[in-house]
């Protein structure tokens, strides 16, 4: 019986093109854009192979053949992303070979995108949770599909983070002081505390994105790494829309290559390039505001000028909570879902990812650009220099302690984003405008008011200073040494000026090619055939607490939907 298990098992990974090793799958469909011919031809391109891009292809693979372009290289053997132990060296690592890459808004925020197979569920800090029933009926998905879909993601990445004595406080504190019910352990988007899920198994292992093309069809799917897109290509001679129907990319040598597709009335386009690239690769190959891209020398395809509007940040705050005692090492694992619109997390221990081969403050640390209290315009590279200094001179106590954060729903507050130049390795000039709008301030200062009482509930009181009040600790928060002074002295006496002067980002950033705006309820690019857009570009707000399961879910959705028209349209022909 147990041979048979077995046997049936090393079939499936013989189907998949799938070898198990410590460095992660062997894909025999994965190459090198170097190896690219210098013409191809297939029944779907997908441009980006991050969060959504992966699952897409894999499902797409499955009745045609697949083009993925992914201008980074492969997650796998590299420590510093598949290590827990390493959170933040990818975010703090600003060389061009980077998974991660560094951009700044005109808000003077230090932010990051991804630039490898996995998107940013390579980077970021692994929190799996759903989005809420309410953002799925808005959004006007098919809620049995939505539920499959978001199990087959789990089936390979998701997990159940181990509770230690500081997350359980958190999360005691935060029922304490009423953020109820107590929801235990689920994926859901539930009103209350909760445990949600990670993507770090239990021996610390990340699992990404990428690890969803473990269900490709192998001789259905291509992926090329170091692809960069530059163009997509449209016939408009003699039609009423533009028809896409091939891109352009170049490898790592700076070769060029086009893809175009096969003839076939279902065969399409998908841009899945994040909400920076998206919207940028829109503009780059003409469709975006006519007068922005004649200003760029672009020709004009078709004049869209949403194309980059609604770009929106989910503002985070943080309050540094020193401990008496020791504390775990922990990244996000639990939150409080309020009623008015803020979500309360917690991280904590030196590095806050576990060893003790880097002292930093984890995903608040200068080291990946968070510098929360210079105030944003001030945030330059001698500024977190310094702070990384300084930081470094710190004892070990220092780090004895944690982060409570909150981060606002939406948020209501947008921007937008405008090319530099035509270079599509360049990051994009974009603008979220935190804050601007009065209800998200609101609700930041409501998000730190309940911080205070979890900080002062019983539940938390073993991991606290008794004589430390909240205005002492956003003083002492605003001072740390990982920072620098901020502009306003004694911010604690309004609330309000910590939320602007201490915002960072969360990485949760999004909008730019917006459903309604950019494309329909299909993701099908307005006014465009054969072209769709499917990622947080398309998002108007951030779905649940942390959005990296709804855009692998959505990936996999569209895929879905996408294999049910064309399996419809062959049977019809």
């Amino acid at each position: 019986m147990l041979s048979t298990i077995l046997l049936r098992f090393a079939v499936i990974l013989l189907f998949h093109g799938f070898c198990s090793s410590e460095e992660g799958p062997n894909y025999s469909f994965m190459h090198q854009a170097t190896s690219a011919p210098r013409t191809s031809h297939y029944d779907y391109i997908i441009i980006g192979g991050g969060t959504a891009g992966c699952p897409l292809a894999a499902t797409l693979s499955q009745n045609a053949t697949v083009l993925l372009l992914e201008r980074g290289g492969s997650p796998y053997g590299n420590p510093n992303i598949t290590h827990l132990s390493a959170f933040g060296r990818a975010l703090s690592d600003l060389s061009h070979s980077s998974p991660s890459q560094r951009f700044i808004s005109e808000d003077g925020v230090i932010n990051a995108r991804a630039r490898v197979l996995g998107g940013g569920s390579c980077i970021n800090a692994g929190f799996y949770t759903r989005a809420s029933a309410d953002y799925v009926r808005s959004a006007g998905w098919d809620a049995r599909v939505v539920n499959e879909s978001y199990r087959w993601v789990e089936e390979v990445v998701a997990f159940q983070p181990p509770m230690k004595q500081w997350q359980s406080a958190v999360r005691d504190g935060l029922l304490e002081v009423g953020v109820e019910p107590d929801n235990g352990f689920t994926y859901d988007h539930l009103v209350g505390t909760k445990v949600g899920g990670t993507i770090f198994d239990g021996e610390g292992r990340r699992h990404t994105a990428a690890d969803l093309l473990q269900y490709a069809n192998p001789e259905g799917l291509t992926v090329m790494l170091h692809a960069s897109v530059h163009k997509i290509l449209f016939r408009t001679k003699g039609r009423k829309r533009p028809l896409a129907h091939g891109v352009v990319f170049r490898d790592a040598s700076g070769h060029k290559h086009t893809a175009y597709l096969k003839r076939g009335a279902k065969n399409e386009i998908i841009v899945s390039a994040g909400a920076l690239g998206s919207p940028q690769l829109l503009m780059l190959s003409g469709l975006g505001p006519a007068d922005h891209l004649k200003a760029h020398n672009i020709s004009v395809v078709l004049d869209r000028p949403l194309v980059g509007q609604g770009m929106s940040d989910n503002p985070m705050n943080a309050i540094f909570v020193p401990s008496p005692r020791p504390v775990e090492v922990s990244l996000i694992q639990v939150v409080g879902i309020t009623t008015f619109g803020s979500y309360i997390e917690a991280a904590s221990g030196e590095n806050f990812a576990g060893g003790t081969t880097q002292r930093d403050f984890g995903m608040f640390s200068p080291k990946i650009g968070q510098l929360s209290t210079v105030p944003p315009k001030q945030r330059t590279a001698e500024a977190l220099a310094q702070a990384i200094k300084s930081m470094e001179a710190l004892e070990p106590a220092a780090f004895r302690g944690g982060f409570i954060l909150e981060k606002i729903t939406g948020p209501i507050s947008t921007g937008h984003l405008a090319l530099r130049n035509r270079n599509p390795n360049d990051n994009p000039s974009v603008t979220f405008n935190y804050f601007s709008h009065p209800q998200d301030l609101r609700r930041c200062v409501r998000g730190l008011q309940l911080i205070e009482n979890v900080v002062e509930s019983r539940a938390f009181s073993p991991f606290r200073y008794d004589y430390l009040s909240l205005r002492a600790l956003l003083n002492m928060t605003a001072a740390a040494p990982v920072n620098l002074l901020p502009r306003h002295a004694n911010v604690s006496m309004s609330l309000e000026q910590f939320c602007r002067d201490t915002v960072m980002t969360i990485w949760h950033y999004h909008g730019g090619c917006q459903v309604g705006r950019v494309v329909d309820s299909d993701y099908r690019v307005l006014g465009v055939n054969a072209l769709r857009v499917v990622d947080g570009s398309t998002f108007r707000y951030s779905p649940g607490t942390n959005p990296q399961a709804t855009v692998m879910m959505l990936g996999r959705y569209i895929g879905v939907k996408i294999l049910e028209e064309r399996i419809e349209s062959l049977r019809r022909n």
